[in-house]
């Protein structure tokens, strides 16, 4: 098809609140030219994440109706398990309010003071609670996942030589590995099943857990359908199970892949570890078959996870963004090759090589988008990656800006706008200035940091 049809009809709207440039240049000065101050009702298209930001499906909102909120031993709790465990070969199934409590739950076992912790590419939250435990994150994506023009169909994968080397000189301090799908930070690339098999044979010869960090699973999937040699025929549900076959456990944000505005899990095959999670997560989530979470969110959820392995919803997903980044690359904007699953990602650093990557060119083009469109993006590059553990700090390997593209939230007309802003952004690049951090906080600097514009 050349028009790309969405498979579902709209029943409820939200207003927009329509702003002008002039207003949004006093909004951005008054939020420090941090995005993430800037209050939602000011956000024409809010691109900011894709994460708890989508719709819910009619069947969602009825599940929610159904929701169960006893404080233990909720029939909600057994729907979420049941369902998850239909798609992921896990015994223990912890519920979590979102990703991020996984993540530090899981890591305030496992992780601490001399640990180090190899991944493909960790997000921001993940090397957070990795850091703060005292132990430290290592990224070992490819090199085809370090170059935003290479079409490699999967350069969200693990380099399997250098996580060798890095296990055999730092086994003994390292308590599991990781492997993020698709991989957000490295453009949202997914990772191919022969790559997932391969990371978890490497963890599996130095009798290391193997944990995989989940959230989208479904796009990496669909990816691994399109492009992976004698996977066309299978079902998504298929290749999901076989990509978690043998795993050791899963930090999931059920905010992505599973359609939900709220809420997420860890799920775990050894009891001990399983124990220990369950008492951790009493003392900061929840009892155990609620979590962080309400009995009407775990239904939502549920749900949410049956129709988010629908192929037509999966085929018009990746095919939104893959339209938003043709488009992009024909107006001569650098983008990250191949277009993921759950958004485009713009290079920024190649767009303005006038600006250092240690004034932040990814800031600067993602203010210079909300003052001309009211589109709010976010920076992925120096500014969230770039500061090490002992304070210094430099160029983190991309400088890019992610357009997150909410689910079932916009139309194609919303995207045609912003494509012609950023047209019009394309005419004037070379005007744009680099930003210098004014005031940050000691962690994940990103959310709070204040910015000025360089003259």
């Amino acid at each position: 098809m050349n028009t790309i049809i969405e498979p579902f009809r709209i029943k409820t709207v939200e207003p927009i609140r329509m702003t002008t440039v002039a207003e949004r240049e006093t909004i951005l000065h008054k939020a420090d030219y941090n995005l993430f101050s800037i209050a939602s009702r000011d956000v024409l298209i809010d691109l900011l994440t894709d994460s708890g930001t989508g719709a819910m499906s009619t069947k969602q909102w009825a599940a929610i109706m159904q929701g169960d909120e006893s404080y233990a031993g909720s029939p909600s709790f057994d729907r979420f398990e049941s369902t998850i465990q239909n798609l992921f070969p896990f015994q223990h199934i912890i519920p979590t309010h979102q990703g991020r409590a996984a993540e530090a739950i899981l890591f305030s076992i496992l992780a601490g003071n001399g640990k180090v912790i190899p991944s493909n590419t960790h997000f921001d939250t993940t090397r957070g609670n990795i850091e703060a435990t005292g132990a430290e994150a290592h990224d070992l994506v490819i090199e085809e996942g370090k170059d935003p023009q290479n079409l490699h169909p999967f350069k969200g994968n693990m380099d399997i030589a250098k996580l060798d080397s890095f296990l055999s000189e730092h086994g003994k301090n390292v308590p599991c590995v990781m492997l993020t799908v698709t991989n957000n930070a490295g453009g949202g690339q997914p990772v191919s099943l022969e790559n997932i098999r391969a990371t978890r044979e490497m963890a599996k010869k130095y009798g290391l857990p193997f944990i995989i960090d989940a959230c989208r699973f479904a796009e990496n999937a669909w990816f691994i359908k399109l492009r992976e040699k004698g996977q066309q025929t299978r079902s998504i549900t298929e290749i999901v199970r076989d990509m978690f076959e043998g795993a050791d456990g899963m930090t999931m944000s059920a905010k992505k892949d599973a359609f939900a505005n709220i809420g997420g899990w860890l799920a775990l095959n050894d009891d001990e570890l399983a124990e220990k999670a369950r008492t951790r997560l009493i003392l900061t989530e929840g009892f155990p078959t609620y979590g962080g979470l309400a009995g009407r969110d775990l239904e939502a959820i549920a749900q949410g996870l049956e129709e988010i392995i629908d192929e037509d919803y999966l085929r018009y997903r990746v095919a939104v963004n893959q339209y938003i980044g043709d488009r992009l690359h024909k107006m001569g904007v650098p983008v990250v090759r191949p277009v993921g699953g759950h958004a485009v990602f713009i290079d920024a650093r190649a767009f303005l090589p006038h600006i250092d990557p240690l004034q932040y060119p990814g800031q600067a083009l993602s203010c210079e988008m909300y003052r001309l469109a009211g589109v709010r993006a976010c920076e992925i590059g120096t500014v969230m990656f770039g500061r090490k553990p002992d304070g210094s700090e430099e160029p983190a390997a991309m400088d890019l800006v992610r357009l997150a593209i909410p689910r079932r939230t916009y139309t194609q007309s919303h995207a045609d706008y912003m494509l012609e802003r950023i047209e019009q952004i394309v005419g004037e690049k070379d005007k744009l200035r680099g930003m210098r951090i004014k005031w940050e906080p000691p962690a994940m600097r990103h959310f709070t940091a204040k910015f000025e514009v360089l003259t």
